[in-house]
């Protein structure tokens, strides 16, 4: 891999803001009076371990959960601080993307660490199958990221945008940084 730009994730100052890369996967939050919480079940452990890191980083304090049919979880602890960004993407219980939103560096870290997966020469960043609203939405903020995706998989149970081109790959693995220090992670980090 070349080196890596001054605008990669491995720079950016971690913020709350980041978390919305989690929502942008399958992320979701509750909110009570004690503040919000925002959790994410994953389909494997080391993606709920480098999550609850990175969670930590941006301020939240985070730990690893299993959910009730028995998969890895990364959840934030209780806290007001995250109430701005619930608010900034639920409306009610529905999950709505900002329409101003273009996701940072850092927020397509936590996406990709959450939902990436490579599709032969391409890459997916899987999408909420139960909030398809937000799925061209999505599509036109990463856009505006800089990152053409294509949506695929909206009829099933694995939306995603897929990432295909050498030059969209490398701008995706370049603002995403290296992957988490785990095998399993290299083997699904995007790759040019």
């Amino acid at each position: 891999m070349g080196q890596l730009s001054f605008f990669s994730a491995e720079t950016d100052e971690p913020s709350l803001e980041d978390l919305s890369g989690l929502f942008a996967a399958h992320g979701q939050s509750m909110i009570s009076p004690a503040g919000s919480r925002v959790s994410i079940v994953v389909d494997a452990q080391w993606r709920a371990e480098a999550l609850v890191r990175e969670i930590d980083r941006c301020g939240v304090r985070a730990h690893l959960a299993t959910s009730d049919e028995g998969s890895a979880m990364a959840r934030t602890e209780t806290s007001k601080l995250l109430d701005t960004l619930n608010r900034t993407w639920l409306k009610g219980a529905i999950k709505t993307m900002p329409a101003d939103w273009v996701p940072s560096n850092r927020a397509m870290r936590l996406w990709t660490i959450a939902a990436g997966r490579p599709d032969e020469d391409r890459y997916l960043l899987g999408l909420d199958p139960h909030a398809p609203e937000t799925h061209s939405p999505l599509a036109t903020a990463l856009m505006r990221a800089g990152i053409a995706p294509t949506l695929v998989g909206t009829r099933g149970s694995n939306p995603a945008l897929r990432i295909a081109g050498r030059r969209r790959m490398s701008r995706l693995v370049e603002n995403i940084g290296a992957p988490p220090d785990d095998l399993d992670a290299v083997a699904l980090w995007p790759t040019l």
